[in-house]
């Protein structure tokens, strides 16, 4: 796994670089200080994931993930920071990052970063916890609108609660491909780009 590694504190980022390349997981591609280079880094080194704090003086981690996924919506980002921002969370979400962790949980970032490189979104226990409340405002909604199904709308509740297709499919009895394949049209009906949008969305009207 390639990973680039963006922090405005060199310390940290060195730390970093130092215990993710202590295994054999992770090559470090390149490390920056900012969200103008993570932007540069991005694009150039083409990494599996990309490894970011949220919070930098020239441009913000936020700034640059928004950047970078209105240009390539695939990228897989993580990003991580000292403070449990609220309003940052949502940002997150809706960007379309893969992952969000508080930097106290070091021991939890390798995980997250594989869990990111196969796909998954991966937000720290503290955050995840908050999500129900942050997106508590709800509205009246008929799944109908978009031709969403019974069988579904299952399918959109256990993506939200954080499933893999794998586990979707040994809880709803169905074949790992056919819950590929209702994620997949449940995406295009109703025009959301990967499954952190849809669990998002699920959590915002359900």
């Amino acid at each position: 796994m390639r990973v680039v590694i963006v922090d405005d504190d060199t310390f940290v980022s060195g730390a970093l670089k130092t215990i993710l390349e202590s295994g054999e997981e992770v090559t470090v591609a390149g490390v920056g200080k900012d969200g103008k280079e993570a932007v540069e880094l991005y694009h150039s080194q083409k990494p599996d994931v990309l490894l970011m704090d949220i919070r930098m003086k020239e441009m913000s981690g936020l700034e640059a993930a928004e950047e970078i996924l209105s240009k390539d919506p695939q990228a897989k980002i993580l990003l991580l920071t000292t403070f449990s921002d609220d309003e940052y969370i949502v940002k997150a979400l809706k960007y379309g990052v893969k992952g969000y962790l508080l930097k106290q949980d070091y021991h939890s970032i390798l995980p997250a970063l594989q869990a990111v490189y196969s796909g998954q979104s991966v937000f720290g226990t503290e955050i995840t916890a908050k999500l129900p409340e942050l997106l508590k405002e709800r509205k009246r909604f008929d799944w109908s609108e978009y031709e969403i199904g019974e069988k579904e709308q299952k399918v959109i509740s256990l993506v939200a609660e954080g499933l893999s297709n794998k586990e979707i499919a040994k809880r709803l009895f169905l074949s790992e491909g056919t819950v590929r394949n209702y994620v997949s049209q449940i995406l295009e009906k109703m025009d959301l780009r990967d499954r952190t949008q849809l669990a998002v969305y699920y959590l915002n009207v359900r």
